[in-house]
């Protein structure tokens, strides 16, 4: 850290005020704008390819918003510990706007996904700063109430989006699913210019920016995630670009290292990692992005493809979780004030990790409800276990830290999603291939069977490779339970508010 020590910085900073319910309306309107985009976009991809062309390419709408909101998170986080939380997220909110008002006005496929990618710039302040506004703003026993609403945010946010997606694309234009971000977020930006008032704080003597930093962090996140990414999938994973990009990511891991560890202010300090509890939480929930892969990539593909299930109904056993999530994650608070935040979180995982296991046991090709109930029950464990996770962390921080602190949460748990998802497809695709004698992937086994031209084999082998994915995803919740057992102190330092 620099020379202000964050006791003293946290003993000057006086509490946020306003008219807090007016600025939890703009918490959530916000949230909703970063949950939304994350799955709008997906059913309008047809009438976007068949506008603008470019479908080789498509997969970068996608890519392109996720490597700028992870990369960015860490740097957000920090900024927002330096110089406030408010102008933070009204330049990330300003910046998500213009993004999604240049992708409505996109005229081929190579703008639209680099105005995607100035989209994803301000989503991470969005993210980042919410979760953090959010526990400035309560006390330790009042967060319960606000991380319950902004859980709900992105359940129903994840349920709308691609139905309000395929609405628009087929009854307007699918430019609208953009555009529809402006009014949105100018209320909520509105709410919190009006009403988010923190009162000025003493500067830190020499407190500055570490751009080079932030410029290093964001380069190697950008390099190694896109190689995640698109590996497998643009190329070969031994090919020479995947090699290419891996090696240059590990070069910029040791430049990273380097620049941090002369800056005065990093952008990524090392007390991230040597506190026990918070280096505990980064690397449990980096496990928690790592098994979402297994439903919410694969469930969809084998509702429809081994269950015969119509898009509608299989997108209801995957939705049902986003039900149970956020319930559980309001009544985890009773819990955890009994029997502290790792003992909670271990139950969730615990409890997880037993769901995801039973998965592959499931009778083929078996009822609709039986993957149904487990999706509920699942999310009911994955709301015992995140969120106590989140308001411990925070809890343990004072505000001249929390930023980077929450940041480096979520930045984890988005790397493991992106991880997952590179991973956890190799597995699928091996398992295919050893089943069906090396004849395709799972997207063009699930085209064949779309199209009925794949065999009953072929539906057992696509069982098969999603019962081989839950079973690493079981593994990953299985790895997350141990770090919290071991790595993580049995009572976390709980500072007072």
């Amino acid at each position: 850290m620099g020379s202000t020590s964050p006791a003293a910085r946290e003993a000057a900073r006086p509490a946020t005020t306003g008219r807090r319910g007016a600025v939890v309306a703009a918490l959530m309107l916000s949230m909703a704008l970063a949950a939304l985009d994350a799955t709008i976009v997906s059913t309008a991809v047809p009438q976007i390819v068949g506008d603008l062309g470019g479908f080789s390419v498509f997969s970068w709408l996608f890519s392109g918003y996720l490597l700028a909101v992870t990369v960015t998170l860490p740097v957000y986080g920090k900024l927002s510990d330096t110089f406030g939380r408010k102008p933070v997220l009204i330049a990330g909110s300003v910046v998500f706007l213009l993004g999604s008002l240049l992708c409505a006005v996109a005229w081929n496929m190579g703008a639209l996904i680099a105005f995607r990618v100035v989209q994803g710039l301000g989503g991470g302040a969005l993210q980042g700063t919410v979760q953090t506004l959010a526990a400035d703003l309560y006390p330790l026993k009042d967060r319960p109430k606000i991380q319950s609403k902004l859980s709900t945010v992105w359940a129903v946010s994840a349920v709308a989006g691609p139905g309000l997606g395929g609405v628009l694309a087929a009854y307007a234009d699918w430019r609208w699913i953009f555009l529809i971000n402006l009014p949105i977020g100018a209320v909520a930006l509105w709410l919190i210019v009006r009403h988010l008032h923190e009162p000025e704080r003493e500067a830190a003597p020499h407190a500055r920016v570490d751009w080079a930093g932030a410029l290093a962090v964001f380069a190697c996140g950008g390099v190694l995630l896109t190689a995640l990414v698109q590996g497998g999938v643009a190329w070969p994973w031994l090919s020479a670009p995947s090699l290419a990009l891996f090696g240059t990511g590990l070069a910029l891991v040791a430049v990273v290292v380097l620049v941090e560890r002369r800056a005065a202010e990093p952008i990524i300090p090392g007390w991230v990692w040597r506190r026990r509890t918070i280096a505990a939480v980064n690397l449990a929930l980096g496990a928690l992005g790592l098994l979402m892969v297994a439903p919410s990539v694969f469930l969809p593909t084998y509702a429809q493809s081994v269950l015969g299930l119509a898009p509608v109904a299989a997108g209801f056993v995957l939705s049902v979780w986003t039900l149970s999530w956020p319930v559980s994650a309001a009544l985890s608070q009773h819990v955890y004030r009994r029997i502290g935040f790792r003992n909670t979180a271990m139950l969730g995982i615990g409890t997880a990790a037993l769901i995801l296991f039973a998965f592959p046991f499931l009778p083929y090709p078996g009822q609709a409800w039986q993957p149904t109930l487990l999706m509920l029950l699942l999310g009911a464990a994955l709301g015992l276990f995140q969120l106590p996770l989140i308001v411990g962390v925070q809890s343990t921080v004072g505000w001249a830290e929390r930023g980077t602190t929450t940041a480096s949460v979520l930045f984890c748990r988005q790397t493991g999603q992106t991880i997952g998802a590179a991973v956890f497809g190799a597995v699928a695709n091996g398992v295919l291939a050893a089943r069906l004698g090396g004849a395709g992937d799972l997207d063009s086994v699930t085209r064949a069977l779309d199209s009925g031209t794949a065999p009953e084999a072929t539906r057992r082998a696509i069982a098969d490779a999603v019962h081989a994915v839950y079973l690493g995803a079981a593994g990953a919740a299985a790895l997350a339970f141990l770090v919290l057992l071991f790595l993580a102190p049995r009572k976390f330092p709980v500072l007072k508010d």
